[in-house]
């Protein structure tokens, strides 16, 4: 061993000592990049950890003590050991991550395809709604055979039958005549105060005059079996128009119901039509009748005037 010869509280001259500021550090960079810098860091700090578990063991003198110390240090190069090992292993993940990252995104739609379009026997599954078919049907259809067809349910929805067998007129012959109109549930018959008469004229000429306020309804037409006012005229329908007293509710200016039966005419859908004051009347509407409008049906040129006698 050599001898040092410096005195006692001198520094001894280091290699650093005549060396440029720039090449000591970039020494000291290119030390601390380099692996082996770092394993002799790791070294050098197990060594440390060792000496001074001896110090600390030959202060105490207890066996257990010096046991514990040991599986800390143990655990701690373990842990050490660890962390190291996960890193290399995120390294060389993130290095071939994104190409497998994308392989699997591609491959996930064919892999979609494939399971929806997936087959049996070489012939595609076909998904079905709605309940099984029946044993028996299966077999027949495995056999080429057609299915039975099933039993058609009873509808007990309403056919008009009935309606119609009770709005008909039976004739002498046996002949039944179906009536074009039904009488609404409004229908009333007038208040005895409102007198209303249906006056005929022929030109200047009356020719009949028909009370109608003792009746709910009058059919008007050629149909002398239904018809409650005939009318000969060739152009005139044989159920071609009716006149209907109808019970209305209205509301006056202080929010009062105020309820009164009145007039009303109403056309069958007739060939040539109606006329009122002039003017045509729509299909299978009711049009309120006022004091002294006038009726024309068809082409005729009788004039129906209705009339509401004034009131003593």
């Amino acid at each position: 061993m050599g001898y040092d010869a410096s005195p006692r509280g001198e520094r001894r001259p280091s290699r650093s000592d005549g060396e440029d500021p720039y090449e000591r550090d970039r020494r000291s960079r290119a030390t601390r990049h380099d692996p082996s810098y770092r394993n002799s860091d790791r070294k050098r700090d197990r060594s440390r950890d060792r000496s001074r578990d001896r110090k600390l063991h030959r202060r105490s003198g207890s066996p257990d003590d010096a046991r514990r110390r040991r599986s800390t240090s143990r655990d701690r190069d373990r842990d050490r050991g660890r962390e190291s090992g996960h890193r290399r292993r995120r390294s060389r993940d993130y290095d071939n991550g994104s190409d497998r990252g994308s392989h699997r995104h591609r491959a996930r739609p064919d892999e979609d395809n494939n399971h929806d379009g997936r087959e049996r026997g070489g012939k595609q599954l076909v998904k079905r709604s709605g309940p099984l078919p029946s044993q028996a049907d299966s077999f027949a259809v495995t056999q080429g055979e057609e299915p039975a067809k099933p039993k058609e349910k009873p509808n007990y929805g309403n056919t008009g039958a009935l309606a119609a067998a009770s709005n008909s007129v039976v004739q002498s012959d046996g002949s039944k005549i179906v009536l074009k109109y039904h009488e609404p549930p409004e229908a009333r018959k007038a208040s005895p105060k409102d007198q209303w008469k249906l006056f005929v004229f022929k030109g200047e000429d009356i020719v009949d005059t028909v009370p109608i306020s003792n009746r709910s309804c009058w059919l008007v037409g050629r149909e002398l079996a239904v018809v409650d006012l005939p009318a000969e005229h060739p152009s005139i329908s044989k159920q071609h128009a009716v006149i209907q007293f109808r019970y209305i509710e209205k509301r006056n200016e202080y929010g009062d119901k105020i309820g009164k039966v009145k007039p009303y005419l109403i056309d069958l859908d007739s060939a040539n039509g109606t006329m009122l004051n002039g003017k045509k009347v729509p299909d299978s509407r009711y049009l309120e009748l006022r004091d002294k409008d006038m009726i024309q049906f068809g082409q005729s040129t009788r004039e129906y005037v209705i009339m509401l006698a004034p009131k003593d």
